[in-house]
């Protein structure tokens, strides 16, 4: 297939959250299409109507669209392909490369029963008889699996891998009812869709085999095949609810980036040197299938939680303030239509500690809360007379600085601690407290600046004003 463009394609099934594996497997077909110019297509394989409702495949959708991988084309429809997916069917009984198993369960289960004493897999008599002798009674249709012989993989992640024809049953393509099965419909599909590489799960190798026969039975060429290792916990055992969120969604809600998630998915099961922060189109021009590793990869939240931050660091504030008010929103804090300003000018302030934005959120709330702060009684116990004194002597000094910045403020702390022959420590805790309330704030310059000289003032105003 090396003259064609290559085809990549993602095939999830929508029958409930979007798994981080799914994810995974979305991300390398995406990049790999990206990196040779080609096209990444979704399929959602919705052949089981009663799990497959609208709202599942609006989970889907709204998955990748966050993570920023949408489709190159409209995404097509497993469950509205039937028809062809039958004609496919009656193309591999002209050829003889399928046929029709009139077995009966009772005739079935015996054939099972004897293929377990015999160590084989069932064959269904019907494989060698004439049509011609048909009963009239329902039937399905099976692939005619070569005897003899194996049927070889070349993985482009696992490497070359054979099955014993032997050792492979006659899979039903066609059941009693006319519905196809899955190994029938996703040939069919994949091969109407021009997909070149089909690089999915390693839990799907079998399949690899059975489909290159179909491949085979029906006269077409396979596609290149790249099977992914599963993704484990930190402690090297298969992904589960024990080791945290598993969903797409729920690394949304968490407070993780899509652009943290990119770089972080890319990164189990593939990398470049040793770069573990990189760009978009960075990914794109490193990555190749053949560099993804046979190993399970293994999550590691603090990598993560690493990679998020650095991403929070690059992030425009004006987005990261519309993600703050959202998470503030959902914990009904009450938010004022001045708010979102404030949060943009915080922001840059508080990020560079934020492990997610719900951390992020955290540390702004100290900036969105409004006068006259109710104080705590422990920052009410900072503020014994002698502390009021100082207090108010500092809120001159304050008033009088003439930039509001960082390192005008820094130093007129400095300067005012020396004044009064004390240490910063003197100063800082009870000058937090008020400015804060009590919440997490940033360093005392940061948090003036921050909350702007007019609220700084008033804040401490306020807290002057209390009777003791």
């Amino acid at each position: 297939m090396s003259d064609r463009p290559v085809v990549t394609r993602i095939a999830p099934s929508p029958t409930g959250a979007m798994h981080i594996g799914t994810a995974r497997t979305a991300l390398f077909n995406w990049l790999y299409a990206r990196h040779t110019g080609g096209k990444f297509l979704l399929r959602i394989e919705d052949t089981d109507r009663e799990r497959s409702t609208q709202d599942a495949v609006q989970v889907i959708f709204d998955g990748l669209a966050w993570l920023g991988l949408e489709s190159d084309e409209t995404p097509v429809f497993q469950a509205s392909r039937a028809e062809r997916h039958r004609v496919a069917v009656d193309e591999m009984l002209a050829r003889g490369s399928a046929y029709r198993d009139y077995m009966t369960p009772d005739e079935l289960e015996a054939e099972r029963t004897l293929a377990r004493a015999e160590g084989r897999v069932v064959r269904s008599p019907w494989r060698d008889l004439s049509p011609n002798d048909a009963p009239d009674r329902p039937f399905v249709v099976r692939l005619k699996c070569p005897l003899e012989g194996e049927t070889p993989i070349d993985d482009q992640v696992k490497g070359p891998v054979r099955f014993h024809n032997k050792d492979l049953d006659d899979l039903i393509l066609l059941r009693t009812d006319g519905t196809p099965t899955y190994n029938l419909a996703v040939v069919v599909d994949d091969h109407e869709m021009g997909v070149t590489h089909v690089i999915r799960g390693d839990d799907h190798l079998n399949n690899a085999a059975r489909q290159t026969l179909i491949y085979e039975g029906l006269g077409w060429t396979p596609p290149v095949w790249a099977h992914l290792p599963l993704i484990h916990g930190p402690d090297g055992t298969k992904l589960s609810k024990r080791h945290g969120a598993q969903a797409v969604s729920e690394f949304a809600d968490m407070g993780y980036l899509p652009e943290a998630m990119r770089n972080y998915l890319a990164k189990l099961g593939w990398g470049h040197g040793d770069d573990e922060i990189f760009t978009d189109e960075q990914a794109v021009g490193w990555f190749d299938i053949k560099d993804v590793v046979g190993a399970p990869a293994r999550l590691d939240w603090a990598k993560l939680n690493h990679l998020n931050n650095h991403f929070i660091r690059l992030a425009e504030p004006a987005r990261l303030a519309k993600l703050v008010a959202e998470i503030h929103r959902s914990r009904d804090w009450p938010l004022h239509d001045d708010h979102l300003a404030v949060l943009e000018h915080v922001i840059p302030f508080v990020r560079d500690g934020a492990k997610t934005t719900l951390e992020l959120a955290d540390a702004t709330v100290f900036a969105l809360k409004r006068r006259p702060l109710e104080l705590p009684q422990k920052a009410l116990d900072l503020l014994t007379e002698e502390t009021r004194a100082r207090l108010a002597r500092l809120r001159q000094a304050l008033a009088a600085a003439p930039v509001w910045e960082v390192p005008a403020l820094e130093a007129v702390n400095r300067e005012f601690a020396e004044s009064e022959g004390v240490g910063l420590g003197k100063i800082g805790p009870p000058l937090r407290a008020v400015l804060s309330g009590g919440s997490p704030a940033p360093d005392l310059a940061g948090a003036l600046v921050s909350l702007g000289k007019h609220e700084s003032l008033g804040r401490l105003d306020d807290a002057l004003s209390l009777t003791s």
